[in-house]
């Protein structure tokens, strides 16, 4: 299975290139049509003053139709694209699954302690052992 590459970042809602272990892992979410007028891609509300996406809005808009949507349920229905190499066993895949994050326990080295992160998880189709894609820690 060949996964569709984006073009540019601008097409995303979410694109992430991380290392992890003796892996790499790229992970990117294609933006969805508006369901309204199905024409324009759904995006983060404009600043009027800058042009810039207003990055912490909680709502997602068509820029034709003026259609708004909730962020939690509309970023409950895309779909994660991911190519890896599987920190454990070293093997390339490539796996889609739903952008869903879940809390999970993780070992965080610099404070020697065990911290609730939220990230995307999914299984190696060779090993199947679990990676982990944590949200950037504050």
């Amino acid at each position: 299975m060949t996964l569709k590459q984006p073009t540019s970042i601008g097409e995303c809602v979410y694109f992430t290139r991380r290392i992890v272990g003796k892996g790499k892992i790229k992970v990117w979410v294609f933006k969805e049509l508006c369901p309204q007028c199905k024409q324009e891609l759904m995006s983060k509300p404009r600043d009027p003053k800058t042009g810039k996406p207003m990055i912490r809005a909680k709502e997602y808009i068509c820029s034709q139709c003026k259609y708004a949507e909730e962020q939690k349920p509309y970023e409950e229905r895309l779909i994660a694209s991911i190519e890896y190499t599987c920190p454990y066993c070293l093997k390339d895949g490539e796996i889609q699954i739903p952008f869903k994050r879940k809390k999970v326990q993780i070992f965080d080295e610099a404070e020697q302690k065990k911290k609730v992160a939220e990230a995307l998880q999914f299984s190696c189709i060779h090993c199947k052992k679990p990676i982990n894609i944590t949200k950037k820690m504050k």
